[in-house]
């Protein structure tokens, strides 16, 4: 197995220190909501995690363009290792929304736009890996779906906008003080300190999980490479 490279290894130790950190904003540094109360705490991993989400996503499109106007498969290999990362935030991003809503809206689910786009916007992705196991060529199968992942990517500017777009309960963060927002959330300065902070610490957590997904996906590519020389020897 190849040695894990050094700028990977001090990143792990950076990103594991600043999430730590994080937590300890997060619990105990930002004050407690007066409404709300403990729960809206939820909310600073909720945003970074849906974040993250869409992040992943602007990541496989930005990628599957490189791929089709290059035809490297490296930049295929960094939208795939990216959806799969992007979908386990996206699906953490609606979890977590779920649990601040129910002592909230009193329910775990309602068909607010929000969390209907967040849900289609998953779905997509999750089609995305579907067409792609349905595909055998690689070289095919590096383009269905860097061209479907391009198209897909509207569903992330959609979900982002769906709050500002149609009458929703959802709260606005970014741009709260519009007044056309139909509910907002309003943040002190330690509040916003914990918030970018969060942000900024699962950016890091994107990055590393990136790195390490490409590194298992050069070492599967290599395992298989062997086994096709010892069965063709």
């Amino acid at each position: 197995m190849e040695p894990i490279p050094k700028i990977l290894k001090v990143l792990n130790w950076i990103t594991s220190a600043l999430f730590v950190v994080a937590l300890y904003m997060v619990l105990f540094f930002a004050p407690r909501e007066a409404v709300m109360g403990d729960v809206q705490r939820v909310f600073y991993f909720h945003v970074s995690a849906g974040w993250v989400g869409g992040l992943a996503f602007l990541v496989t499109a930005i990628a599957s363009g490189v791929y089709l106007a290059r035809g490297d498969h490296r930049w295929d290999q960094i939208a795939l290792a990216s959806v799969e990362i992007g979908l386990f935030f996206t699906l953490a991003n609606i979890i977590s929304g779920s649990i601040w809503a129910r002592p909230i809206w009193n329910t775990w689910w309602t068909w607010d736009p929000r969390l209907v786009t967040a849900s289609i916007m998953e779905l997509v992705y999750i089609a995305y890996l579907l067409l792609r196991q349905g595909v055998d060529d690689p070289d095919r199968r590096a383009r269905f779906g860097a061209v479907y992942s391009i198209v897909g990517f509207i569903s992330v500017p959609i979900t982002f906008l769906s709050i500002r777009i149609f009458r929703t309960i959802h709260p606005v963060v970014i741009g709260s003080s519009d007044p056309a927002a139909m509910s907002s959330l309003t943040m002190d300065p330690k509040m916003r300190v914990a918030f970018f902070f969060s942000l900024f610490t699962f950016t890091l957590v994107y990055v590393t999980l990136l790195w390490h997904r490409l590194r298992l996906q050069h070492l599967a590519e290599r395992v298989e490479q062997t086994k096709m020389k010892v069965l063709s020897a």
